[in-house]
């Protein structure tokens, strides 16, 4: 059994309602070539991740060990959306860019304020390698109808991001699946 909607929420619903099926489709398969990131793999970056995560394997800290099991250093697969993300200072560029920037621009275009991250994943194929610069396509696979959840009314979208070296070849696959939306506004008691 759901509960009544209040006034405000059905107000809110309709609103996000009437952005046309055309607006949709604009969006559905678009996607965003980010380029490279802006810093490469390299193991000052590796090294801090392994104290920070307390990771002790021995094929991140030993250069025999990587060179037996991967044929010579390698980050550690987590460590994967850290090459696509910007810096969010850069005297070089004349605005500022956002890391997953499709998901910002599909919640301007949807006038979505807030989002979450309700679903995340990811398989790794080449590894990254000391040296390697990433690049990232994002793509968004799907946007759903109007949806009131507890927290606020919006809609889900899922974004897919291929990751690739400076050689081509595929390092990653990520699917975010996001929740973005409006606020549902605070009930009277």
């Amino acid at each position: 059994m759901s509960t009544p909607m209040s006034p405000a929420i059905r107000a809110e619903a309709a609103r996000q309602r009437e952005v046309t099926d055309h607006l949709v489709a604009k969006w559905t398969a678009k996607a965003l070539d980010a380029g490279f990131g802006d810093v490469g793999c390299e193991p000052g970056y590796i090294s801090h991740w392994l104290e920070a995560t307390e990771n002790a394997n021995a094929l991140y800290w030993d250069d025999e060990t990587a060179k037996e099991l991967t044929g010579g250093p390698v980050a550690p697969p987590t460590m994967l959306s850290v090459w696509m993300r910007p810096l969010m200072f850069n005297p070089i560029r004349d605005e500022g860019i956002r890391p997953l920037e499709i998901h910002f621009q599909l919640k301007d275009a949807f006038a979505l304020p807030e989002g979450i991250v309700a679903k995340n994943e990811i398989t790794f194929h080449e590894p990254v390698r000391p040296g390697d610069r990433v690049r990232t396509v994002q793509r968004v696979r799907s946007i759903s109808d109007v949806k009131t959840i507890r927290i606020g009314t919006g809609r889900f979208w899922i974004i897919d991001v291929e990751y690739t070296n400076q050689d081509g070849l595929l390092v990653g696959l990520e699917s975010y699946d996001m929740f973005s939306y409006v606020r549902l506004p605070e009930e009277s008691s």
